[in-house]
Order: structure tokens, then sequence, then C-alpha cells
């Protein structure tokens, strides 16, 4: 796997470059050695965060963590990227056109993991009239919820607000 390791609010010094290696270094039996590996790792207020992305072909897979020691977040990291590999694996190696970017091993591996069923529970249907993002802020707030999707008025397309962790708003948009 290939590393790019860049810092927010923090110098990455060859300590952490090398616990972020030896410890994401435990994923390498999963993917094949052009896979890389995209690490973020921050500094705010007293936490200490670690962001993982790793583009597979058709997918993403993607885990952060925080803690107050930036060791304990690159070992916490690494658990939920393993647990999500182990537990998405047939449904990732299944896709044909993301199975190149796991390596043969894996593929070929025995699946240890009991692989839950996903089931929705629930289905809501609900008229979109078309609002501003910022109307549709509101409307969530309103509602207590962490996310809504509504009909953009400015695009005419359905978008969807969320709230972020540091309390304000996300927007997710389809591309044109």
């Amino acid at each position: 796997m290939r590393y790019t390791i860049t810092g927010r609010n923090i110098e990455v010094t060859q300590g952490l470059r090398e616990a972020v290696q030896d410890k994401l270094g435990k994923l390498e039996k999963y993917f094949t050695p052009d896979t890389e590996a995209v690490v973020t790792l921050s500094v705010q207020r007293e936490l200490q965060k670690i962001e993982v992305t790793i583009p597979v072909k058709g997918s993403i897979i993607r885990a952060e963590e925080s803690s107050t020691d930036m060791y304990v977040s690159i070992d916490l990291v690494e658990e939920i990227i393993e647990r999500q590999i182990k537990k998405y694996r047939k449904k990732l190696i299944d896709k044909k056109q993301s199975a190149q970017a796991f390596s043969a091993l894996f593929m070929e591996e025995e699946e240890e993991v009991h692989d839950e069923e996903i089931r929705i529970e629930k289905t809501k249907h609900f008229d979109m009239k078309p609002m501003y993002p910022e109307d549709a802020c509101l409307e969530m707030e309103l509602l207590g919820h962490n996310f809504y999707m509504f009909l953009n008025a400015e695009t005419d397309q359905i978008s969807v607000v969320y709230k972020r962790k540091a309390n304000s708003y996300g927007l997710i948009e389809p591309e044109a």
C-alpha cells in the first residue's frame, strides 16, 4: 500500500508516520500493492483525530476516529477499517469492478465473519416542496433530525442537508 499522510494543526513527525504505516500496514493483506491510503491527522482543541480514506474502484472505504492521544486514535481507526472490510467482504468482492483493488489472497480467503443482512426496517414517503438549503436546515432543526432531504429551489434537484459535528451544516447535491 502507498500512504499519503498529511497533518492539520499538527506536524507529522517520523514517529507518527511510522505508527500510521505500521498499524495500517496490517491492512495490506487485503489490498493490492498499488492501493493508496489517504491519511489526515488533525488536532482540534484537545482531540487528536485521524481520518483514513482508501479509494477502491467503485467504492470508498473510510473511517475516522478521535481521542485524546493520536496513537490511540490510530489503533482505533485500524480496527474500524478492518471490521468494515470483513463485514462487507462479500459485497465488495461481488462487485467485479472493485475486486481488482483487493489482493487475491483476500478474495480467496474463507469467510470467517457471519455476513449481516442489511434490512430496511421502515420506509417513509413525503411530499417535497421546493425550498432553499437554509430553510431546509431550519426545518431539520424543528424536526430534531440529523439530516433532511428536500427539493432544492436553486437547482430543482433533490438535495440533503445534514448536521456536522462542529454545529455547522453540510449540503449534499447530485453532480450535474
